[in-house]
């Protein structure tokens, strides 16, 4: 069966049949008496009573299959001028050697490990080695600041935490080790051990009793085997940023999502164990989880560790340099990284430096991605582009065009179709369904796709607050669009992100997309300030791309022309400026939400996950030319 329509059918009518036969192409310990339990609480669980071990499936199983001697992990780092290549065989024995080494210092089955490390194999290997023994990993991303990693060390309790003596960035060394000793002093929380790989660009102080060289634990080790563990054991906790300021600490379990990154693999990337594919992400977010370090292991592939960026390492073509140098087949990256391309090469001349034949799709997630980036990503590699939305909280796709069973007409600015297992529906807020082409809050009927989060650590009654409450009987996304007339989906913004302009409900992102269209524009963002008089009126700004010498005297009108013309004079566009940079997070996320919190004037917190700080100053001082952020 190879038809799009049929898959999707069978999933939502047939699903323990669906993802039974699909589970069947894994090993498990224990197999399942039934497939999915829908009398668990707080939701339906899948595969009850089977037990796995993800890592015998990601790394032995290969190596038992005689895949030992081809490339698991190819880590390339023009950071610091290094390239490795790790065979199955070979990560085998580094996993088994490291694990032993963790559980020489207590870790067991059940225990929490933090892992905050920049983008290297060790990362992976850390994280492979805790599910061998069953442990629970939480990846931190790497430079956080203490504070925040206190936050989570007291959440998740961790036995143990493993580090590197720092991070590098193309203009900064970041010493993790200061950060790390900081943060064990603020949390309440005693951690035993904390194992420290040395890098050669900074020292690292190691506390007596307590810290370990990674060299040393891991030499010493004994090799460790597989735990066999619950299907419905956590994997690990991937902490989100939640409304409270209290991170979310996002569940996933071993079972089900073995079973979807397995799947997704082929069906929707359409790739086969031996391909390369590249997950141009850090493994601190859910896209290095699912598709730098599991989905890629579990299929048998090659996976690209990249520790650098898709500019400054050491210009535009660096993404070109790696789909060539190491035959990439599919890349997976966030839009960011594509108008941050176009921004400094926007003819895409470095392209003519490489030969990319093999790159056969690319996929963008992450944030809406607007046609205009879409366009010009297609333009340039002639293949296709592919914007598919998915969350922390599910950790696939939600949406997507699924290469591997059908590939489907492609409609910019559209994240094309739900993938199996995922009953996606726009409710108005009574509860009832939207008709097309309406927008309403988008929310997914429960069951939900094996792989999507059980829970939050150690909080039931939050999940339930904050997705199952609102809509009972289905989860809510915090996402809102609308479907189409043949079935697709559009989103159009966090639910957050509508705007009330005079009673209409506008989306935010709608007018970004027609903003990001004009040609001098290279990204942008849009978001709602409060108005004694509208309730809320949409303000804009807009990075140029270079070489585009505008004054906002000049462009302003343009815009403002765009936006009425393509959405109306309802949507009450008239403010707009242009600014150097827009505040992100490092994973590449407009913080549209902090600036909205600057030009009211109400109060916020400076976001754990900023990319650069200073970036908010000149926010600040561009909303205040334009009259708002009057206090700040």
């Amino acid at each position: 069966m190879s038809n799009y329509k049929e898959l999707y059918e069978q999933s939502l009518n047939q699903p323990e049949e669906f993802w039974g036969e699909v589970a069947a192409d894994l090993s498990w310990e224990k197999p399942w008496s039934r497939v999915l339990d829908m009398d668990a609480k707080p939701v339906p669980k899948w595969f009850p009573d089977a037990e796995i071990n993800t890592c015998y499936n990601a790394v032995d199983r290969h190596v038992e299959a005689g895949r030992g001697d081809q490339n698991a992990i190819i880590y390339d780092s023009p950071i610091t001028d290094s390239q490795q290549k790790i065979t199955y065989a070979e990560l085998q024995s580094l996993v088994s050697k490291f694990a032993g080494g963790l559980k020489s210092l207590g870790v067991e089955k059940g225990d929490r490990v933090i892992i905050y490390m920049p983008m290297i194999p060790e990362a992976a290997i850390a994280m492979l080695a805790c599910a061998r023994l069953g442990a629970i990993h939480s990846v931190v991303f790497g430079g956080f600041a203490a504070n925040e990693l206190a936050t989570r060390i007291d959440d998740a309790k961790p036995k143990a935490i493993v580090s590197a003596s720092c991070g590098i960035e193309p203009s900064r060394v970041i010493e993790y080790k200061p950060l790390l000793d900081e943060a064990m002093k603020i949390a309440s929380h005693t951690v035993q051990s904390c194992i420290v790989k040395a890098r050669p660009q900074a020292e690292a102080t190691l506390v007596e009793g307590r810290d370990v060289d990674w060299d040393t634990l891991a030499e010493q080790a004994e090799p460790a085997d597989c735990v066999s563990v619950k299907a419905t054991d956590p994997l690990y906790i991937l902490y989100t940023s939640g409304t409270t300021g209290q991170p979310k600490g996002v569940i996933r379990d071993n079972g089900g999502h073995a079973v979807a990154m397995h799947w997704t693999m082929k069906n929707i990337y359409n790739v086969d164990a031996g391909d390369v594919y590249w997950a141009a992400s850090d493994v601190g977010w859910v896209v290095g989880h699912s598709y730098i370090v599991y989905a890629p292991l579990l299929k048998g592939c090659t996976t690209v560790i990249y520790e650098g960026k898709p500019v400054g390492t050491p210009d535009a073509g660096a993404f070109w340099r790696v789909i060539e140098e190491h035959q990439v087949k599919v890349l997976f990256t966030a839009p960011t990284a594509f108008r941050a391309i176009k921004k400094e090469d926007s003819e895409g001349e470095l392209l003519n430096n490489y030969n990319i034949d093999c790159l056969q799709s690319l996929f963008l997630a992450g944030e809406r991605c607007d046609p205009d980036t879409l366009f010009w990503a297609r333009e340039k590699l002639n293949i296709p582009v592919v914007d598919h939305w998915w969350q922390t909280e599910t950790g696939w796709a939600i949406t997507a065009n699924p290469l591997g069973i059908e590939e489907m007409e492609i409609k910019p600015g559209s994240p094309t179709v739900p993938m199996p297992g995922y009953d996606v529906q726009v409710l108005a807020s009574d509860g009832s369904e939207m008709p097309s082409n309406e927008m309403g809050d988008i929310v997914i009927k429960l069951p939900m796709a094996p792989g999507c989060l059980p829970t939050l650590w150690g909080n039931d009654e939050r999940f339930q607050s904050a997705y199952l409450e609102q809509y009972p009987g289905y989860y809510l996304t915090g996402d809102a669009g609308f479907k189409d007339d043949d079935g697709y989906l559009w989103i159009m913004s966090r639910t957050d992100d509508v705007i009330n302009v005079a009673g209409h409900r506008l989306s935010t992102g709608a007018m970004e997309e027609v903003l990001a269209g004009h040609p001098d524009v290279a990204e942008c963002a849009v978001f709602g300030v409060a108005d004694d008089f509208k309730g809320q009126m949409p303000l804009g700004l807009v990075v140029l791309k270079d070489g585009a010498d505008r004054t906002i005297e000049e462009l302003g009108p343009e815009l403002i022309k765009r936006v009425r013309g393509q959405i109306g004079p309802v949507a009450a566009f008239k403010m707009v400026t242009i600014v150097q940079r827009l505040p992100k997070t490092r994973s590449g996320k407009i913080l549209r939400g902090t600036m909205v919190n600057i030009a009211d004037n109400t109060p916020w917190n400076m976001p754990a996950t900023i990319d650069d700080p200073v970036i908010l100053d000149e926010i600040t001082d561009a909303l205040k030319n334009m009259g708002y952020a009057k206090d700040a």
